[in-house]
């Protein structure tokens, strides 16, 4: 069965978000003390294709965090300036725009612009966009970038359109037929993360993102590379039976040979070895994880979003262990 290319971005969240209420109680330290204990940074949600910054199971996403750490001011991303035109947005337009856009908003923004740091969330391509951010501009800065099924290393198979998704057939054609116009690489989103492992000289000369956040050209951009040193924790999450993600291990950098199957990892690539935009020393410092969890494409239970909203994006507790829980698995090198 033809897996939806608007399943990119659609978050299936299993469970209920529960709120206890609490009996009245005397404070555990005096008011004085209790000011004194910082809040946690605020989270910048970016989306996955097809969904928007008003959708219903997105928007759980930051009742989830909020409950699980009180005081979360939650930001989600958006394009536009209602439901509709964000969802749109998600397919069509230039990224090099969108990011700028990002950038300025982000900046600008009345509580994000006054955090010392941020934490960042990405869905599927959101996870991709949010390290765009990061490289280019990242003001405020990142201190937790956490992504989920998301497309580092780009996709080498488009996905069909679900049935009745003329917004989505509207442009497939175009973006089958003529994937590295100038056209196509300006103006529709999944062709900017295409990238063909058999045909890397079509993407380096004409990639509109990816090829020049990946810092894969002959010329690179330092920025890129100091930018990412910044974070304090990248964590990337695949899905173990994601079949929407072509590659799926497009998640962790890995590279995959279409006709072979092989793998070739981050750790055994140019990309890590001459540390072209920081992978390499966030890995040697600790600061890089790879994680997958169970399911398929953005499958996300309540109990593994807390413990990655208590993992990375709280305060942690003295004498935390390290464990994974619901699926998650791994850390460090795949």
């Amino acid at each position: 069965m033809a897996k939806a290319l608007l399943v990119f971005g659609s978050l299936w969240i299993l469970g209920q978000i529960c709120t206890a209420s609490l009996l009245p109680q005397k404070p555990l330290a005096p008011p004085e003390v209790l000011s004194h204990i910082p809040k946690p940074l605020p989270l910048v949600v970016w989306h996955g294709l097809g969904d928007n910054y008003k959708a219903e199971g997105l928007r759980s996403v930051g009742v989830l965090a909020n409950t699980t750490n009180p005081g979360t001011f939650t930001y989600f991303i958006r394009l536009g300036d209602d439901a509709s035109s964000d969802r749109t947005a998600s397919f069509l337009g230039n990224l090099t725009l969108q990011i700028d856009k990002v950038c300025a908003d982000l900046a600008s923004h009345p509580v994000l612009s006054k955090a010392p740091a941020i934490n960042a969330l990405g869905f599927s391509q959101g996870g991709q966009f949010l390290r765009a951010y990061i490289e280019r501009c990242n003001n405020p800065r990142v201190a937790n970038l956490v992504t989920f099924g998301s497309q580092h290393n780009g996709i080498s198979q488009f996905q069909d359109c679900a049935s009745g998704d003329w917004l989505c057939r509207g442009w497939d054609a175009l973006l089958r037929g003529n994937t590295w116009s100038e056209s196509v690489q300006s103006r529709l989103i999944p062709a900017q993360y295409f990238r063909d492992p058999g045909d890397l000289d079509s993407y380096l000369e004409n990639s509109n993102f990816l090829a020049d956040m990946n810092n894969e050209r002959e010329v690179k951009n330092s920025k890129y590379k100091a930018n990412m040193k910044s974070l304090d924790r990248f964590v990337m999450y695949i899905f173990e039976d994601d079949t929407t993600v072509v590659p799926k291990e497009s998640g962790w950098f890995t590279e995959v040979n279409a006709t072979t199957g092989e793998f070739t990892k981050l750790q055994d690539r140019k990309i890590y070895l001459e540390d072209w935009i920081g992978l390499r020393w966030l890995d040697e410092e600790h600061r890089l994880e790879f994680r997958s969890t169970e399911g398929s494409h953005m499958t996300l239970s309540n109990k593994l979003l807390i413990d990655v909203f208590r993992r990375y994006f709280g305060r942690p507790p003295k004498g935390a262990v390290d464990k994974s829980i619901d699926g998650s698995q791994g850390v460090g090198t795949p």
